[in-house]
């Protein structure tokens, strides 16, 4: 079983507009993904953010429904909640290693991602981590995802005077049709 020993939270993100939210759920395990919900929906809400809620078959599935919404969508963040508890084979090893390499591939690509797809032993560990009341790993994922997305505006608003990023408005792509009959043609 894991201490408790203290370590230091952030102070919560605050926004000057309203952040939404995705969590995506994998209720394998329900009554551990309901407490994770519900850290989460709590944390998402004391911050002043709404949500969406979806849920998946497994924590393979986890990366795949962030993937899409990220196309599809307009959040502005994602929270993962997921459980794993090792079994007999392998296949925990699988499930752990793939869904937090490909969350963490969306996140070094931009997406502004809370993980807490618990990896765990046996179920008392999960329990205390998914409980609001205990460690609210939840909840934590829901405040990174937050904490990401204050940093993606901070740093998305700025197009001046930094590095050699062009404004957006600068950038121009060229339409199949100008007008113009340079002698190439299309196909």
């Amino acid at each position: 079983m894991a201490g408790h020993e203290s370590h230091y939270i952030m102070p919560r993100a605050s926004f000057d507009a309203p952040v939404k939210i995705l969590i995506v759920v994998s209720p394998y395990y329900k009554d551990i993904a309901d407490n994770m919900v519900s850290g989460a929906i709590a944390e998402i809400e004391a911050s002043g953010g709404t949500y969406d809620l979806i849920q998946v078959p497994g924590a393979l599935e986890i990366p795949t429904a962030i993937a899409i919404a990220d196309r599809a969508s307009n959040f502005d963040g994602y929270v993962a909640l997921g459980c794993v508890i090792r079994g007999e084979t392998t296949h925990y090893d699988t499930v752990c290693n793939d869904s937090s390499r490909a969350i963490q591939l969306m996140g070094l690509q931009g997406l502004c991602i809370g993980n807490a797809i618990l990896t765990v032993e046996n179920r008392a560990q999960a329990e205390v981590r998914a409980d609001p009341a205990d460690q609210n790993k939840g909840g934590g994922a829901a405040a990174a995802a937050l904490h990401l997305v204050a940093l993606a505006r901070k740093w998305g608003a700025q197009t001046k005077g930094v590095g050699f990023k062009a404004p957006s408005e600068a950038i121009k792509i060229a339409a199949a049709d100008s007008g113009a009959d340079n002698g190439s043609s299309t196909v």
